[in-house]
């Protein structure tokens, strides 16, 4: 197993350390005594883990350790730290939560991406998944929206609005190129 990887597993094994700190942070604030240490170290925890997420990346193109596990592992773990953090910060008992819609559009994006890749990879399609621009930068503004709702910055709600406004029209935009892989598919010129 590569270094790249090995950081890969470090990540997502990382995942469960983050949400067992927010869940204990949401349980003091219910107990009207929060304790500050375990919502920085949720932070730590979140910053530590992106870190490895630009490291393992550099790293396995730098170096030339690229491997298929981690190929297969790095969107998991992608996927994993971002939509438990966007969950647990909406479920949780802290002073401040997301709403309720945005861990369903985020997921349903999420869905609707996967079940359109499942469908083309069923129809025996050369699957053509390439990041967009709107794709990207609904994942910078989640993480965004992730980092004001942790750090308790005021009006983290506009930040969530933003990122919720990407992440519909990310899904819209990736659901538009899929359609047209399954037009090219069902008309072959």
């Amino acid at each position: 197993m590569t270094f790249a990887t090995q950081l890969t597993v470090f990540r997502i094994l990382m995942i469960p350390v983050f949400v067992l700190f927010c869940v204990y942070y949401g349980e003091s604030v219910s107990q009207a005594r929060p304790e500050e240490w375990l919502r920085l170290t949720a932070i730590g925890v979140f910053i530590l883990a992106s870190i490895t997420d630009a490291l393992d990346g550099y790293i396995a193109r730098h170096w030339n350790q690229r491997s298929r596990l981690g190929a297969v592992l790095d969107p998991i773990a992608d996927k994993g730290l971002l939509l438990t953090a966007i969950i647990t910060l909406s479920l949780s008992n802290w002073n401040q939560a997301f709403p309720l819609w945005f861990p369903i559009i985020v997921i349903a994006r999420d869905a609707v991406i996967l079940s359109g890749c499942g469908v083309l990879y069923l129809l025996d399609q050369h699957l053509e998944v390439k990041p967009s621009w709107t794709g990207k930068t609904a994942t910078a503004l989640q993480m965004l929206a992730i980092a004001w709702l942790m750090l308790q910055i005021p009006f983290y709600l506009v930040t969530v609005y933003v990122a919720g406004l990407f992440t519909l029209v990310s899904g819209i935009d990736y659901l538009y190129r899929g359609l047209d892989q399954l037009r090219h598919h069902s008309n072959p010129s």
